[in-house]
């Protein structure tokens, strides 16, 4: 169920009260960053099909975060990540009324041999070569953040695969020392 009337959805991050906003969906995306290298995926099904991005998809009933992106790589490239730590979050509204709230986590390995799957295609990619413009426009404003180590939380309004507006600061203390704690739960 979307949250807002097609003639009353925002298009500005200002006009959306994120305190009371409610996803339609929750999702995962899992960067297993090493040796100066991130794994990205030609994603080959399903939102944003086509585009370079990280393994990542819905959160099945039940599911923590964290259990659903290593479930994710699992699936999409049939690896299991190792080191896991939670890096950011991020908050879509859609102007058809899709609203997705996305967990973002890095890993340091894998177990296992990377393959490619029916959804996915791994792709090893020097840091200084992220083909940003094959992937989704706000992946620009927060994985540099990522790479640095940073926390950030996320807020962007897309029409489509196009971006009319977006938000990104890095969250307070608290979040991101309950981000270390729960990872190294």
């Amino acid at each position: 169920m979307y949250l807002f009337a097609m003639d009353s959805v925002p298009r500005r991050v200002g006009e959306i009260d994120w305190e009371t906003w409610k996803p339609t969906e929750r999702a995962t995306l899992l960067f297993v960053l090493q040796d100066g290298h991130i794994l990205l995926i030609h994603k080959k099904t399903g939102l944003g099909a086509g585009k370079i991005n990280g393994p990542g998809g819905r959160i099945d009933p039940g599911e923590t975060a964290m259990q659903g992106a290593v479930r994710e790589v699992q699936e999409e490239l049939c690896v299991t990540p190792t080191g896991v730590r939670q890096a950011g979050e991020l908050y879509f509204q859609f102007t058809d009324g899709y609203a997705l709230h996305g967990s973002v986590f890095t890993a340091s390995g894998y177990r296992g041999e990377l393959c490619e799957t029916h959804e996915a295609a791994p792709i090893w990619t020097p840091l200084e070569n992220i083909p940003y413009e094959k992937m989704w426009a706000d992946d620009a404003l927060w994985l540099p953040m990522l790479l640095e180590g940073r926390g950030f939380m996320g807020y962007f309004v897309f029409e489509g695969d196009r971006m009319l507006d977006s938000q990104v600061n890095e969250p307070e203390a608290e979040i991101s020392e309950s981000w270390k704690r729960q990872a190294s739960s």
